[in-house]
């Protein structure tokens, strides 16, 4: 069956409609943007824009909201509790952002390059899923098995710790204000560790083997190889997932809620779980959204920048090469 399109008074057959892309309706590839278009304006555009109008009121979720300007915003600037929870969201980049990134390059190469040739590729793979698997658990799931771990007194961290004659190493891992972040900083190093170890497992596979294998025959260590051949090839991995884990890391909510709910005494509060509180529990609904629009506001250049720095990369690599 012969399939024509029309254009310009004009009757096509298909394959050369296919052949000549430039003859195309111009309109053909926006209808297949519309559905995710609208899903974005309807789920993501059109709540900030209201979050960010409620951002202006001093309301408590009934009755009409008082409009106050930039109220909400001034006080904001002088919230030590917002600026507290903001400091522990750049401890949290550190745990889920760089601190994975760093492994996972590490973790990845290794099991692509030294694992998968000594013990087969099948035991790289098994030791992938085991990295990963923490992603696919729920982080509720994941939380309440770490706050059973973590537990002051009968947990296994603290009952392990005894059992080997390290008693006095045992801790209130979650209740002391002066560890308590970091042990959740080292719950979510845990849980964010597989994606970036899968990522950069992937971006391997582009790399051509060829380069290995000069590097090796020229007397090149395993990591000078990583160093000079890994890290230089997959660039634009290094770039995404520096730049989602961020995100992620700026955004995360369920981790604290689950541990610690913020505690003890706000010391692993971070900027979502206090725009929550500020929301739900103190119904300062306008002040709660400020935070959001700001974190919000945040994300969003952080984002821009990483984007601009990756394209700026890559045209001067390509620049290099021509």
């Amino acid at each position: 069956m012969t399939v024509t399109v029309e254009k310009d008074g004009r009757v096509l057959d298909k394959r050369d409609a296919m052949r000549h892309p430039a003859r195309r309706p111009r309109n053909s590839y926006a209808l297949f943007l519309l559905p995710g278009a609208l899903a974005a304006l309807a789920v993501i555009v059109v709540p900030f824009l209201m979050n960010t109008a409620v951002s202006f009121t001093s309301w408590q979720g009934v009755g009409d909201p008082k409009w106050t300007g930039l109220a909400n915003y001034r006080d904001l600037l002088d919230d030590s509790e917002f600026w507290a929870s903001f400091r522990h969201s750049l401890f949290m980049v550190v745990a889920m952002a760089a601190v994975p990134t760093i492994v996972g390059l590490v973790l990845a190469a290794a099991l692509f390059d030294y694992i998968a040739k000594h013990f087969g590729t099948r035991m790289a793979a098994i030791l992938r899923a085991c990295f990963y698997l923490p992603q696919v658990l729920p982080i509720a799931v994941a939380g309440i098995v770490w706050s059973w771990i973590l537990a002051p007194d009968n947990g296994s961290l603290n009952a392990l710790l005894k059992a080997v004659g390290l008693g006095s190493w045992q801790q209130d891992w979650l209740g002391d204000p002066d560890i308590a972040l970091y042990s959740v900083m080292g719950v979510m190093v845990w849980v964010q560790l597989g994606f970036p170890l899968v990522v950069f497992m992937a971006g391997l596979q582009r790399v051509d083997p060829q380069l290995y294998e000069a590097a090796e025959l020229d007397g090149a260590g395993w990591w000078r190889r990583f160093w000079h051949i890994t890290l230089q090839q997959i660039r634009p991995e290094i770039y995404v997932v520096l730049t989602w884990c961020t995100i992620a890391a700026l955004k995360v909510f369920g981790a604290v809620y689950v541990l610690t709910k913020g505690g003890p005494g706000g010391a692993t509060d971070v900027p979502s779980y206090f725009s929550f509180t500020t929301f739900f529990e103190k119904t300062q609904v306008g002040y709660g959204a400020a935070i959001s629009t700001v974190l919000t506001v945040i994300i969003l250049v952080l984002s821009l920048a990483f984007l601009k720095l990756q394209t700026r990369a890559e045209d001067a690599e390509e620049g290099a090469r021509a």
